[in-house]
């Protein structure tokens, strides 16, 4: 297995283990991939849930520019709602994970297929 595939069975097993959700692998995968070299650097890989000006950014460039969602507050509602998912406490939210509960929060898994 490479590098990548490790990382994805990291993702898969966060969101067993943190996020009490039995991951679509396929699905997983394809995020994962849509993340690029960002899912190997240390700092990029993850989203730090408690800065602000972090979730605007996973608000503009994965919710409005990938996934194609019109700006609302129901944006920034479900930012807040997978982070809660994902643990306030838990220190390494990755990335992947949490562009992947996004995806499926708002039944986006089409921009992926």
């Amino acid at each position: 297995m490479g590098k990548r595939d490790d990382l994805i069975a990291q993702y898969a097993d966060d969101l067993r283990r943190k996020c009490g959700m039995e991951p679509d692998m396929d699905l997983l995968t394809k995020v994962t991939i849509g993340c690029g070299p960002a899912i190997y650097d240390a700092d990029a890989s993850t989203v730090a849930g408690t800065q602000p000006s972090e979730l605007e950014t996973v608000k503009n460039n994965f919710l409005i520019r990938k996934l194609g969602l019109a700006d609302s507050p129901a944006l920034m509602d479900a930012i807040n709602l997978v982070i809660e998912t994902y643990g306030k406490s838990e220190r390494n939210k990755y990335r992947a994970v949490v562009y992947y509960m996004l995806t499926k929060h708002f039944g986006k898994e089409s921009v992926f297929r």
